[in-house]
């Protein structure tokens, strides 16, 4: 094992519990001042704009991510994590659950600091569709 896979793995795994928890100052710590985060159907946003859009999700819904990473590749400062990630949306007001489920690409770059951050996000996620 690469010696920042760990490092990786773990900042990848602290990202989804803060996102689990409604961390959002957490999740600024994690990413890097240039991050873009690529969602279907939407424009990209910057960390600049990623607050308005967690705050607005959190507020609506009780949130709850699992992410799988089925790959972790480093390149000198620069590594990405494919995943499979399930993602669980409950209305704060009642009503049904909204499930996704879709694979993600995320870049993490190392900073001057030594720490992994997440500079690149990308997503699949679409609703699941029940069988029957």
């Amino acid at each position: 094992m690469h010696p920042d896979e760990q490092a990786i793995r773990d900042v990848h795994a602290t990202w989804i519990a803060a996102v689990n928890a409604g961390d959002l100052a957490e999740l600024q710590g994690l990413m890097t001042h240039d991050a873009v985060f690529m969602n279907p159907g939407s424009e990209a946003v910057g960390p600049d704009g990623f607050p308005a859009g967690f705050g607005r999700a959190q507020r609506q819904f009780q949130v709850r991510c699992v992410s799988e990473p089925r790959e972790v590749a480093i390149s000198g400062d620069l590594a990405y994590v494919c995943s499979r990630d399930s993602l669980s949306l409950m209305p704060r007001d009642g009503g049904q659950p909204l499930a996704l489920a879709g694979d993600r690409l995320t870049v993490y770059r190392k900073e001057p600091d030594g720490r992994w951050r997440l500079a690149r996000d990308a997503h699949t996620l679409s609703p699941v569709i029940a069988r029957g």
